[in-house]
C-alpha cells in the first residue's frame, strides 16, 4: 500500500465515528473514558460485548455483527490502515454494532475494565514461531492473563488459525494450566462439529489457505 494511500485512510479514519485511536499515553496514563462504558457510550444498549484481537481489515468482525445484530463487536489493532476496510464497510452498511480500536493488544487492560468482555474471537494471528518471539505470541501465558482480567466469568475465548503450531501450542498450554477446553478442531471444513460461525466466515487471507489446502484449526476455551 503506497503511503498516500495510508495517509487518505488516516485521515478519513478520523472521521468515521466507529473508529477509537487514543494514544498510547491516553490508555496508560490515564483513565480512558471509554473503559468500562462501552455498551452506555458507544453501542448505546446493554448487549454482550465481543472483540476480534489483530482484526487485520476487520472483516471478521464485520460479518460477525452482520450475524450477530443482538451483540456488540469491536476490531483491535495496531494498523489502522487495515482496518479502514472494515471501518468503512460498517458505516456504508450502517451497522451500528461494530466499532474499531487502534491499540496494541498488551494494552487491552486499560481500554477495557475487568469483566466488561463476554467474547474474544483471536482470528489467524502471526504464530511467532521462534523461540524469542513467544512474548508476542497472542495466547501465551501473559496475554491469557489479560484476557482473563476483562472478560466476565463465564467468559469465551475462540481461535482460528491456519498454523497447526499455534493450534498445537495453545491446546498444550490450556491443559497445562486447568483451562476449560470446550472444543477443539484440527480441520475445520473436512471435520464436522464446527460452529457456524467457524464455518461460515472465511477472510481473504483464509480463502487463500484454503486454496493451499492448509488445514484451518479453532479452539473455543474458558479461562479458569
Amino acid at each position: 500500500m503506497g503511503s498516500k494511500n495510508k495517509l487518505k485512510r488516516f485521515i478519513e479514519n478520523d472521521s468515521f465515528s466507529n473508529v477509537f485511536q487514543p494514544t498510547r499515553d491516553e490508555l496508560v496514563k490515564k483513565k480512558y473514558p471509554l473503559k468500562g462504558q462501552w455498551r452506555n457510550e458507544v453501542f448505546e444498549n446493554d448487549n454482550p460485548l465481543v472483540l476480534e484481537l489483530g482484526c487485520g481489515k476487520g472483516e471478521y468482525a464485520v460479518a460477525l455483527a452482520r450475524q450477530y445484530p443482538n451483540r456488540n463487536f469491536i476490531g483491535i489493532d495496531i494498523k489502522g490502515a487495515r482496518f479502514w476496510r472494515g471501518a468503512k464497510t460498517a458505516i456504508e452498511e450502517r451497522l451500528s454494532n461494530v466499532a474499531f480500536l487502534r491499540s496494541q493488544i498488551e494494552l487491552i487492560e486499560h481500554a477495557f475494565a475487568k469483566n466488561e468482555v463476554d467474547e474474544i474471537w483471536i482470528t489467524f494471528p502471526d504464530p511467532q514461531i521462534k523461540y524469542k518471539r513467544t512474548k508476542h505470541r497472542l495466547t501465551n501465558i501473559q496475554f491469557l492473563s489479560r484476557y482473563k482480567t476483562i472478560l466476565k466469568p463465564e467468559g469465551i475465548v475462540h481461535l482460528k488459525t491456519d498454523s497447526e503450531y499455534m493450534h498445537g501450542y495453545t491446546l498444550g498450554l490450556l491443559h497445562g494450566m486447568g483451562h476449560e477446553v470446550l472444543y477443539a478442531n484440527h480441520d475445520i471444513y473436512k471435520l464436522e462439529g464446527s460452529p457456524p460461525e467457524v464455518t461460515g466466515i472465511k477472510t481473504f487471507y483464509e480463502l487463500q489457505y484454503l486454496e493451499q489446502q492448509k488445514p484451518i484449526t479453532y479452539i473455543r476455551f474458558k479461562l479458569n
